[in-house]
């Protein structure tokens, strides 16, 4: 291993080029202060310390940032104390310090389990100076270069590069840091993909020389061709990373020799307009390959990167990809957040914030949520997953994560326009509210003159909200509207949970107990404010309803089935023995995951009953029935029948078909009876796997604004 320098020549002489005007003398003292700790008992500290600053550096960040990245490891580890740092190097790199160490202690793995007060007041400060986060960044590109070199186990190195690829490979992405970005990515994929990554780069190295030669005369074609058209720009070939190439090789199934885009350039020129008299040239010049082309300038990215992408068919008929952009929007593609953060020496001075949402998310958030558990799910909900970007009528970038509905949008937009949501069209076209959006959609949103947003919007199973973010701001709404209003719509919506259930034993009061609330009222509120889902309490109610029954009577002994002579259920067992057949009582259609018990018939094998069926708790031979375990078999549907009555009007036999297949359940049948127009009574029959897929229909039809009531029922 190399020795680390002396002195940090190389930062000092990129701090002078980029810094001209600013005092680098606080780096020089920072790594004094790094030397004097580690000089001669950790020497390999030193050099790590000065990789982390040599990232900032090549990144532009100026003399504070530098010093802080040199000193973060040995302050976080406590070999300098904050009183020290503070009087050898000023309060900005204390400050800086301050935040890295909230931020570089997190167990991201764990977050849950961390205090969400601290994270919130961690991504406050972040969010305030950005510099925090580009020194954790750098700090964790220096350590997973150099993790082999650590004494972890192997199962720590991987939780560590699943760490960088969840977390800190995204966090540079939205910063548009995209030099850290692919870093972050390659050396994880090493650690987790290791074969694959080895796989990849041998491939690469194996025909580098063949794809020089061919980027080269592309080069050389377009040079001539912009020197005759007297456009000024630069032409050199891009590299393509390599989890860019396994992620790509993932996406489309393609094998490496099928990717077109490892053969790339870029060309840089002076001036705006030159870049769509570039894409001209490449175009007349190259045959285009139809739906290959991209244009963020015109629509950047929600981190400001802008660029022309598009891909021909070059000499050979192979193909090349192309990017195009200005020097500016080139520096921007590198550097990111910090090509727009300038310091003065001292302080941070402000940038331009508004280009990045993801800082004006965090300071909205801190605003308007005031559960610090809530900020953190919008964290992990709106900022760590893939994104969309769409389009408002008048042409403003939003982006949402993947999944994002036209309310999500709303509520991104303005509070109260998502307060005030009524509707929304994508593309001109009229949509459901729960409609995911696509990047590329415009969308324009539809209001009411008054908010009126609805409780359902908070109810993640129902599919209105993807972003934590807009379901808390639908919950402070309805916090204000007083505690009162909210124990009659929570009761009224635990009451409808409840009553399909048929308990006989557990209580109301018991089932707030048994969910930390001291009065049904306040489960009720909690219900009504949004806190807790309805569904969930039906689920502990279950379970206490089973917690609470008598005790089963002694088992009753098995008598084996004589060979079946009709269609049979499979995943049937007896005693532990797998190879009973048997088939559902058509009385009460049981499902897997009903409580069931099997009745032996003379001549037809088991027939499976619900252990309620009234057919079984009347039976005059109670000596044939069985325990069984019936579990569910991967791929058999079983029919069930359920009845809807509902306020009958056009188009809701529609919808309610829409409701049930949406979540994969095909219907068989549906019989339909009106009451002249005033009410419907359908019988729909459906093909379930499970009885929690039957539950979850009753669920999802039952919230449908014009159904009364909705239930099982036994097979006629």
């Amino acid at each position: 291993m190399t020795a680390p320098a002396t002195q940090p020549e190389a930062l000092l002489s990129r701090l002078a080029k980029h810094h001209p005007d600013a005092d680098a003398a606080v780096v020089s003292r920072a790594f004094e202060l790094v030397q004097a700790r580690y000089e001669g008992r950790e020497p390999e500290a030193v050099k790590h310390a000065l990789d982390t600053a040599e990232v900032l550096a090549r990144l532009r960040l100026d003399p504070s940032a530098v010093a802080a990245s040199l000193t973060a490891r040995a302050f976080i580890e406590g070999a300098l104390p904050l009183e020290q740092v503070t009087e050898a190097l000023g309060e900005d790199v204390a400050r800086l310090l301050a935040g890295v160490q909230r931020l570089a202690s997190i167990r991201w793995d764990r977050i849950e389990e961390e205090a969400a007060e601290t994270l919130r007041e961690m991504f406050l400060a972040m969010a305030r100076d950005v510099r925090v986060v580009m020194i954790v960044l750098a700090m964790r590109v220096q350590r997973i270069r150099a993790i082999r070199e650590e004494t972890w186990s192997q199962e720590e190195r991987q939780r560590y590069a699943r760490e960088t690829l969840d977390v800190f490979a995204p966090l540079a992405n939205r910063l548009g840091i995209w030099q850290l970005k692919w870093e972050l990515e390659d050396f994880a994929l090493r650690e987790l993909e290791a074969d694959t990554y080895a796989e990849i780069k041998r491939l690469l190295a194996e025909r580098r020389d063949e794809r020089q030669a061919f980027i080269d005369q592309v080069v050389a074609v377009l040079e001539e061709k912009l020197a005759e058209e007297g456009i000024e720009a630069s032409i050199k070939g891009r590299a393509k990373h390599i989890y860019s190439i396994y992620k790509k090789m993932q996406r489309k199934d393609l094998e490496f020799d099928q990717l077109y885009d490892l053969r790339a350039v870029r060309v840089i020129t002076k001036r705006l307009q030159d870049c769509y008299g570039v894409l001209g040239l490449v175009h007349s010049t190259f045959v285009p390959i139809p739906s290959e082309f991209d244009d963020y300038v015109a629509k950047p990215k929600d981190n400001g990167y802008q660029s022309l992408h598009t891909a021909v068919i070059g000499p050979g008929g192979r193909p090349v990809e192309v990017q195009i952009r200005t020097e500016q929007m080139h520096q921007l593609s590198e550097f990111g957040v910090a090509a727009h953060w300038a310091y003065k020496e001292g302080g941070g001075g402000k940038g331009p914030q508004d280009k990045f949402m993801l800082l004006r998310q965090l300071m909205d958030w801190e605003r308007e949520v005031s559960d610090p558990h809530q900020f953190i799910e919008s964290l992990k909900t709106d900022i760590f997953e893939d994104q969309v970007y769409v389009f408002t009528p008048a042409g403003d970038v939003i982006d949402l994560p993947v999944g994002a509905t036209p309310l999500d949008f709303a509520y991104r937009v303005h509070t109260m326009v998502g307060h005030r949501c009524r509707g929304a069209k994508i593309n001109g076209r009229i949509v459901p509210l729960e409609t995911g959006l696509k990047t590329g959609d415009r969308v324009e949103v539809l209001t009411h003159k008054e908010p009126q947003p609805s409780r359902d919007w908070m109810n993640p199973t129902l599919g209105f909200l993807k972003t934590a973010s807009a379901r808390s701001k639908v919950r402070a709404f309805f916090r204000k509207q007083g505690r009162g209003e909210s124990i009659r719509f929570g009761k009224e919506m635990v009451e409808r949970e409840l009553a399909r259930l048929d308990l006989a034993h557990a209580t109301i009061e018991e089932i707030a107990t048994a969910l930390d609330y001291p009065t049904p009222d306040d489960l009720y509120a909690a219900v009504g404010y949004g806190d807790r889902n309805a569904h969930s309490v039906s689920s502990a109610a279950l379970t206490l309803e089973r917690e609470k029954a008598p005790p089963e009577p002694p088992r009753l002994p098995s008598t084996p089935p004589p060979p079946p002579t009709r269609q049979t259920a499979s995943g049937l067992r007896i005693d532990g023995s797998d190879e009973v057949m048997g088939r559902r009582a058509r009385c009460c259609s049981p499902v897997p995951g009903d409580d069931v018990v099997g009745f032996v018939t003379r001549g037809r094998g088991v027939v499976i009953h619900h252990r309620r069926c009234p057919n079984i708790l009347g039976t005059p031979e109670p000596e044939r029935l069985v325990e069984i375990d019936w579990g569910e078999d991967a791929g058999q549907r079983h029919a069930v029948e359920i009845l809807v009555q509902a306020n009958d009007r056009a188009g809701l036999m529609g919808e309610l078909s829409k409701l049930v297949t949406a979540i994969g359940v095909n219907i068989q049948s549906a019989r339909a009876e009106s009451d002249r127009g005033k009410a419907a009574s359908i019988r729909l029959s459906l093909d379930c796997r499970s009885a929690d897929q039957v539950a979850q229909v009753i669920d999802r039809i039952g919230r449908h604004r014009d159904v009364l009531e909705v239930r099982r029922v036994g097979r006629r």
